[in-house]
């Protein structure tokens, strides 16, 4: 009996000392778990992080996903061109995703009107980024329209931030 009780002592303690190691989900190229977050999956320099060139919080963070129109207007302007240029960059190096266009206008105007100015909006996107040498097999269009707002108030701060194009990134869907 003491030799049972021993085994199973020492196979629990042998489980929980393999669960003891830090780093097992660290990338095997990590510097030895040094520096904060290591090891952690919320490091923002790892993979997939907001520090990754590659990866998708990056494009959104550091690129940008979105850009604004003034009053019923689908034309880029200056700032919405330098955005959209670094989205083009961005998807010339990462080939491996394909991004949807949502169109957006403010709440003023019939529901058939804003509809159509978003997808002024998403198709002036569109051309931009094919312009620029993005394959047109990798971006889609959709229009919303006045119907999923940012931000919901009777205010041209309000108004100003839903008159928008937003790149969405998808895996997989490129053909």
């Amino acid at each position: 009996m003491k030799t049972l009780t021993k085994s199973i002592l020492l196979v629990a303690a042998l489980g929980l000392s393999a669960c003891t190691n830090p780093d097992r989900f660290a990338d095997s190229g990590s510097a030895g778990g040094v520096g904060a977050g290591a090891g952690t999956g919320f490091d923002s320099g790892a993979a997939g992080g907001v520090n990754d060139p590659r990866s998708v919080a990056y494009f959104q963070q550091t690129v940008g996903d979105r850009v604004l129109f003034a009053v019923d207007q689908s034309t880029l302007g200056d700032t919405a061109r330098g955005t959209l240029e670094g989205q083009a960059q961005w998807l010339l190096t990462n080939t491996d995703y394909s991004v949807i266009i949502e169109g957006h206008a403010d709440e003023q105007g019939t529901r058939e009107y804003n509809l159509a100015l978003g997808a002024r909006r998403a198709n002036a996107v569109e051309e931009y980024l094919v312009s620029r040498g993005v394959s047109p097999a990798r971006v889609r269009v959709v229009s919303y329209g006045k119907e999923r707002p940012i931000e919901i108030c009777s205010d041209e701060t309000c108004y100003a931030k839903n008159r928008r194009a937003v790149t969405v990134v998808t895996a997989g869907l490129s053909s």
